[in-house]
């Protein structure tokens, strides 16, 4: 589940959390790198929202076949007056590397401390992404070449997590079992 806030990477097995981990990471630390990369290279200070903008116009984790192209918009930190530059889907992923890496890690070490009796399980089935951070252009891709397990990205992954668990909520007399104890009382 990458977030706006969290990636979190979970091994999931007989209704259970076999082995989990949480990075903070996720959506918006890669609109912090544009930013990052339009200050860095362009001396230019940008907002949260143009950054958000950019990503989800042009961004991607894996190279793309066709060039995808956006202006920045921002303020030139040299002379204060606003300034635009056009960017490319290329500087952007580049932008996104050490943050993807960090991410595509911390599934590789999942993945390597799980128990060897479910990983036959994770070859057949693979991985599933949800999450807004599930609909970078190609962080599929990157995941699967890092992995060598087949991804999935989840239908609706925006939602399923707060889907999934609302139904959890509306049947926890029955599924209490999938929740940590931390998680149950939390929610009594």
């Amino acid at each position: 589940d990458i977030g706006g806030g969290t990636t979190e990477v979970a091994v999931i097995s007989l209704g259970g959390i076999v082995i989990s981990r949480s990075l903070r990471i996720a959506g918006d630390e890669l609109s912090e790198d544009i930013i990052t990369m339009a200050r860095d290279q362009f001396n230019l200070l940008l907002g949260e929202r143009t950054a958000e903008e950019i990503k989800i116009k042009i961004g991607s984790a894996y190279p793309l076949e066709k060039e995808l192209k956006a202006s920045m918009k921002g303020r030139d930190l040299v002379t204060g007056l606003p300034k635009e530059i056009v960017v490319n889907n290329e500087q952007i992923r580049q932008s996104f590397h050490k943050s993807l890496n960090q991410i595509v890690e911390a599934i590789k070490t999942t993945v390597e401390e799980t128990p060897p009796e479910l990983l036959a399980d994770i070859m057949d089935r693979g991985i599933v992404l949800a999450g807004g951070g599930a609909l970078l252009r190609g962080l599929d891709h990157l995941i699967s070449d890092a992995t060598k397990v087949k991804v999935h990205i989840a239908d609706d992954p925006l939602t399923c997590v707060v889907r999934g668990t609302g139904l959890v909520l509306e049947d926890l007399d029955n599924l209490k079992d999938v929740l940590l104890p931390s998680q149950l009382a939390r929610v009594r």
